[in-house]
């Protein structure tokens, strides 16, 4: 029976129907059927399970709540209150236009307000809202206003830099493309000297290399 899926909370999955595995592993049949083969092909048989199982893994964060992965946190850190960088988070994320992959990676930083997070646990955020449909936009702005709205900082910044399948392997075909989106919330937005702080901590990573 397919299970309903309902919620209202923020940053929460939409509410949706999900169907059966067997409806999904027909849909994947349809598919390779229209790409002009022949899904009872030997090598062909197992790839509807095979798909269904995957999408398990890439679309797991539907499956968690971000802000849970924010709620321990530090407060014995004798007053630290400058700022926190954790730069080249990994991630692999899908597109929702086309349903294939852009990769790239995530630059976090933020000025704690009597609050520290475990650094894994900035890692673990952008790994749910990567492991969705996705666009990058939505996805730097996501991170930022969770990180914004559970920890109240004193400011949060978030960039983003990937390189979309979209337009790299369909489309235009423009290989080596690289996509950079941020987004700046309190001090790194209404202070000139923190904006330029974090940005010169990310030129002088890139210089290394």
């Amino acid at each position: 029976m397919p299970e309903l899926y309902m919620t209202k909370a923020k940053n929460k999955k939409p509410s949706v129907v999900k169907p059966s595995r067997t409806q999904a592993e027909e849909a994947v049949r349809t598919l390779i059927r229209w790409a002009g083969e022949d899904p009872n092909r030997e090598g062909l048989l197992e790839t509807p399970r095979r798909v269904t199982r995957s999408y398990e893994e890439f679309f797991k964060g539907y499956e968690e709540d971000p802000t849970k992965i924010l709620n321990k946190t530090f407060k014995d850190v004798d007053g630290y209150d400058e700022m926190i960088v954790l730069r080249d988070i990994t991630f692999e994320s899908y597109c929702e236009h086309h349903m294939v992959p852009f990769t790239g990676r995530v630059h976090i930083a933020y000025i704690p307000n009597n609050r520290v997070v475990g650094l894994s646990k900035l890692a673990r955020l952008v790994d749910v809202y990567a492991k969705r449909l996705q666009v990058q936009e939505k996805l730097t702005a996501q991170i930022a206003n969770t990180l914004n709205d559970v920890l109240k900082p004193q400011g949060v910044a978030v960039v983003v830099e990937a390189t979309h399948m979209c337009m790299t392997t369909r489309g235009v075909h423009k290989a080596g493309t690289v996509m950079q989106t941020s987004q700046l919330l309190g001090n790194f937005r209404s202070d000139h000297r923190t904006r330029q702080e974090f940005f010169s901590l990310l030129r002088v990573q890139h210089a290394k290399f």
